[in-house]
């Protein structure tokens, strides 16, 4: 299979992605603070941290996709 720039970039993305939602996965599984104050604010960013991995899981999948469409390309040729 030739690895291509535009193909490369797509593996580099699928890291970079992979990694972010590894990232935001260890910071939901963290917990509350003890602290009330502390709990308010984390669950408000829980609720940005859930929206990101979403996103960033939605965003995988296509790149994903798009790897498997140029592989199977690759194979044909």
């Amino acid at each position: 299979m030739q690895n291509t720039p535009a193909h490369q970039e797509l593996i580099n993305k699928r890291t970079a992605l992979t990694t972010r939602i590894e990232d935001i996965k260890k910071d939901l599984a963290r917990g509350l603070d003890p602290d009330l104050k502390e709990q308010a604010i984390q669950l408000e960013n829980m609720e940005v941290l859930q929206e990101l991995l979403r996103v960033s899981s939605e965003e995988l999948a296509g790149v994903n996709a798009e790897i498997a469409k140029f592989e199977l390309e690759s194979k044909i040729q």
